[in-house]
């Protein structure tokens, strides 16, 4: 019986298995797709695959029809109302025309509020077009008419477009805009132009630099000290030749004796907005030419006029401008041992000394002065750690040379002094090689060149033509002695190529110029100090010769 029950289960679990095959087999013929059925091939969206060339076309022209012809569409159009608002209308008040530019300005600054959610980019373009307009109606009070409301001499007058610029600075503040607050500067600075008093247009230079540099500081926009530095410099000048925007002939003015000074605050407040950034553990292109800006028309704008109008003070001026930018410097060194900005400050800074040594100095004692400063900056070089310096130097001090042979008409032994820089130099930057990391000899074997050709120059022109000779053996000695005080192989070989050059001027010059006395005299003498020469080196081969075998048993 047990048999004969289990073969009916048998065959119920064989037809329930059968059974779901066939819904399978159903499935499978619903949702497969016919094998004979065409595959469609979808073109491909002209817009998402299209060719690289042709998506960068794409770009381009939405980049130039949207944004480009934006800007420029509405800086024609305010320079347009501007160029309107300016005209002078006769039949009318004179405030009207500014009155109708405040307005239209407020209307532009309604629908730039109205825009804001979905044209935030366009609102931000005429929030910067309201500014624009709204100072010019200001402006439009004191300028282009034939009749003026309010005159740049008042109080009042001064206050109202300080006012102005106030608001667009306060705007541009709160909008967390860079492009509005440089529009905001520019208007403080054309204020200053439009002013054109030293009283107010120098004081309001410091502050317009320190607003650009809290500014850039605060919202981390670098790039505003770069705006800041060309404004600030550009308004000094146009101030320092007499204002000519304001109708007055171009030339330098030469009050307030202060005025300078206050260029060297603005050197100072620029260079603060790169010590006090964020980032101060690197140096980018925007910190380093900041400083570039900085010392090139901080210092440039400097010069000229206290060259052109400020001669009885141009010594004390440029010591104090030589103290402020070698303190720059120093602070860039100390704070976050910066390469290039140390670089820039310092070397304006020598450039400072070297300008008032030779307004202090006449030719050609001059040249001393220039001479011994060469030894002051290559001590300050190692300090900083900076070959930048050591070359500039060296460049520097060849020009200096250069510059007292064509100049000076004969010659009073100041020669003799830059060779004596020359080997001063070569030793300290020996000793300090480490710490100026000049794996190489190269500067401290071009300083020694220098003093090599420099002393013969010097002598070949203080002696006598029949004592120079002599005085090159002489010359040789003391190259063997500072040999033997500092055991450099360099001092040696000075020493050699000396004699070489004494026996080539004694057989040229000698034997056809000299008198029989001094050329007998000159032949003695070098013959003997060669031959000492030799008799040291035979002796020293041999001493070393010894050593040397004994250390082999």
């Amino acid at each position: 019986m047990n048999e004969a029950n289990e073969y009916p289960r048998g065959d119920a679990a064989v037809r329930r298995m059968a059974q779901l095959e066939e819904r399978v087999a159903r499935l499978e013929a619903r949702f497969a797709a016919p094998a004979e059925s065409p595959v469609v091939v979808v073109p491909p969206s002209p817009i998402e695959f299209a060719p690289t060339a042709a998506r960068g076309e794409d770009e381009l022209e939405f980049e130039v029809g949207q944004n480009w012809f934006a800007r420029v569409g509405l800086v024609v159009l305010t320079l347009g109302v501007g160029f309107t608002v300016s005209l002078p209308y006769a039949s009318l008040h004179p405030g009207v025309p500014s009155l109708i530019a405040s307005a239209l300005a407020g209307g532009i600054f309604l629908l730039a509020r109205f825009l804001g959610p979905s044209f935030e980019q366009i609102s931000g373009y005429l929030r910067g077009v309201s500014m624009a307009l709204l100072y010019f109606a200001t402006l439009r009070l004191y300028f282009f008419g034939s009749v003026h409301l309010l005159g740049t001499e008042s109080f009042f007058g001064r206050a109202l477009l300080v006012l102005a610029v106030a608001g667009n600075l306060v705007l541009a503040y709160r909008r967390q805009s860079p492009v509005l607050l440089a529009l905001a500067l520019v208007t403080g600075y054309v204020t200053a132009i439009a002013v054109g008093a030293a009283g107010f247009l120098l004081p309001a230079i410091v502050v317009l630099s320190a607003l650009t540099v809290v500014g850039s500081l605060r919202g981390h926009w670098p790039g505003l000290v770069h705006v800041g530095s060309l404004l600030s410099y550009a308004t000094y000048f146009v101030w320092a030749v007499n204002d000519p925007f304001l109708g007055r002939p171009f030339q330098f003015v030469s009050s307030p004796l202060i005025a300078p000074g206050f260029v060297l605050g603005c050197v100072v407040i620029f260079a603060l907005g790169s010590l006090l950034r964020r980032d101060r553990a690197s140096e980018n292109s925007l910190t380093n030419s900041a400083a570039l800006l900085n010392c090139s028309l901080g210092y440039g704008v400097f010069l000229i006029h206290t060259l052109a109008r400020f001669g009885p003070i141009f010594t004390v001026a440029h010591l104090a401008a030589a103290a402020v930018l070698l303190g720059l410097a120093v602070a860039f060194w100390v704070r976050e041992q910066s390469r290039v900005s140390t670089f820039l400050y310092a070397m304006t800074g020598y450039m400072a000394l070297s300008m008032a040594i030779l307004k202090a100095s006449a030719v050609p004692e001059v040249f001393i002065w220039l001479s011994l400063q060469s030894v002051v900056v290559v001590a300050t070089a190692i300090w900083f750690r900076s070959r930048f310096i050591v070359v500039a130097n060296f460049l520097i001090y060849v020009a200096i040379v250069l510059g007292y042979v064509v100049i000076a008409q004969r010659e009073t032994g100041i020669s003799i002094g830059f060779g004596i820089v020359a080997l001063v130099t070569a030793r300290i930057l020996n000793w300090k090689q480490d710490r100026l990391e000049l794996k190489t000899e190269l500067m401290r074997n071009a300083y020694l060149l220098s003093a090599f050709f420099v002393f013969p120059y010097a002598l070949y022109h203080l002696v006598p033509a029949t004592y120079v000779g002599l005085a090159w053996i002489g010359l040789a000695l003391v190259y063997y002695g500072m040999n033997l005080l500092v055991r450099s192989q360099k001092y040696r070989w000075m020493g050699h190529v000396t004699l070489l050059f004494t026996t080539l001027y004694l057989v040229i010059v000698g034997t056809s110029r000299f008198e029989p006395v001094y050329r007998v005299l000159s032949f003695l003498a070098l013959g003997t100090v060669l031959l000492i020469v030799s008799l040291v080196f035979t002796r020293l081969r041999k001493r070393r010769g010894a050593m040397s075998a004994a250390n082999v048993t």
